[in-house]
């Protein structure tokens, strides 16, 4: 059975910082690409970030761009989202997602959500 569960959301001061992970079973992570998304209060599903199951080709959206960081570690089975310099904006629900190719294709699986909340 594939699970993904993510840790490490909660309530972060504007400018603060949080790492979000994902812990992978049930497949052979490191044949999968992952991506994170999100969705705020009221808005549709964004595309946060996406990397490649060998972890050298990465994407991000152009609102997180130099802020976040996305990463894995196939020996741990875990993708990660170092997100810094949070803003308001940033608040949403965060999920992780399997793909279905080593680099891409579509989501096949997700995770259980984590809450984000940028307030001061």
């Amino acid at each position: 059975e594939v699970q993904l569960v993510e840790s490490g959301g909660g309530l972060v001061q504007p400018g603060g910082s949080l790492r979000l992970s994902c812990a992978a079973s049930g497949f052979t992570f490191s044949s999968y690409a992952m991506s994170w998304v999100r969705q705020a209060p009221g808005k549709g599903l964004e595309w946060v970030s996406g990397i490649n199951s060998g972890g050298g080709i990465f994407s991000y959206a152009d609102s997180v761009k130099g802020r976040f960081t996305i990463s894995r570690d196939n020996a741990k089975n875990t993708l990660y989202l170092q997100m810094h310099s949070l803003r308001p904006e940033d608040t949403a629900v965060y999920d992780c997602a399997k793909l279905t190719t080593e680099v891409g294709g579509w989501y096949d699986y997700w995770g259980q959500w984590t809450q984000v909340t940028v307030s001061s």
